[in-house]
């Protein structure tokens, strides 16, 4: 049963008249959100980046660490696969034996892998140096030289030249390997320094490629002034932009050292005779003779062979960074 309720009356009997009733209203507008500043920002995107960088760098120096804990750890204890905890006596110990008190660990075994009845180090150092900067010269002359010529020169041909040499960068080095071993030997080149030494002097295109970026960015007023001076071409080259492509001759000269004195297939291929080995190929004899029954001399060794590159690196960190800059410049 319903019940109606009648409306409310005044004192004369009259309805009085109803009040609407308003709904609350009701705010829709979503709330205002926090906004992080700039700097807030910034200093969140630097957390990351240096988090990010450092668990690289650690994750690449683990078989660094390994290397150089492993050289100065004795025979017994590398064999005994102790090579994650420090050495014990890193400046090495003395021991007595029946012929006598010997000095073995530590950086005694630097002094043992590398002496003659070893790995004979001096040699293959020597060897190593002479190639390694005779390569160096090369390619910072010839490849200077040919990037003047495309930047500066006007001749028919020339952008096609230019995107030709560039083409040679899709051409693996494995292609050429039999030619140019072939012509060598016609030439009674083996078994000598000139097969590793010569085509450093014939230019590489990536390297004339950044000395062609590089010399377009000199302003032309630059060389008119030169040329009205009386300054030749020639005298232009080595006074003016020589002098002013420091940077890219130092990015040239630190590839070419890593790459020379890194080269193992090279001395491989061209020097057979044990005198005329390279610190790659003395270090793999000394692994095929050695390597098992003296790992922990192995790696004294290894640490010596890399620690040109690794000063190398550090020295001259802006200057990879430079060279990928380099290679974006528009001409």
């Amino acid at each position: 049963m319903t019940i109606v309720q009648a409306p409310p009356t005044g004192s004369t009997g009259t309805a009085l008249h109803a009040q609407p009733v308003l709904p609350k209203q009701i705010d829709y507008r979503t709330p205002p959100r926090k906004v992080r500043s700039t700097a807030e920002s910034s200093r969140l995107e630097k957390l990351l980046a240096y988090t990010l960088l450092t668990l690289g760098s650690i994750l690449f120096l683990i078989p660094f660490y390994f290397v150089v804990n492993a050289s100065l750890k004795t025979e017994a204890e590398v064999n005994a696969g102790n090579v994650v905890r420090p050495a014990e006596h890193p400046l090495g110990r003395e021991i007595e034996t029946s012929t006598g008190p010997h000095r073995e660990g530590g950086i005694f075994n630097y002094r043992d892998a590398l002496g003659p009845e070893k790995m004979n180090f001096g040699p293959a150092l020597s060897n190593t140096v002479v190639v390694t900067t005779l390569s160096v010269l090369g390619q910072v002359i010839s490849c200077s030289l040919v990037g003047f010529g495309f930047a500066r020169f006007k001749f028919r041909g020339r952008s096609i030249l230019f995107l030709l040499m560039l083409s040679t960068l899709m051409l693996p080095a494995q292609v050429t390997m039999i030619p140019v071993f072939v012509l060598f030997k016609s030439l009674h080149m083996i078994d000598t320094f000139w097969p590793l030494i010569i085509p450093a002097w014939l230019a590489s295109p990536f390297f004339v490629f950044m000395f062609r970026q590089f010399f377009a960015q000199i302003p032309e007023e630059l060389i008119e002034a030169a040329r009205i001076d009386g300054a030749s071409n020639w005298r232009i080259y080595w006074q003016l932009m020589l002098p002013l492509s420091g940077p890219v001759i130092a990015i040239v000269s630190i590839y070419t050292f890593l790459g020379a004195w890194n080269d193992f297939q090279g001395p491989l291929i061209y020097l057979h005779s044990p005198a005329n080995r390279t610190i790659a190929l003395a270090l793999n004899a000394f692994r095929g003779e050695y390597g098992i029954s003296d790992a922990h001399l192995l790696m004294a060794a290894s640490v010596v062979c890399m620690l040109p590159c690794v000063i190398l690196f550090f020295a001259a960190q802006r200057y990879f960074v430079q060279s990928v800059a380099m290679t974006g410049l528009k001409s």
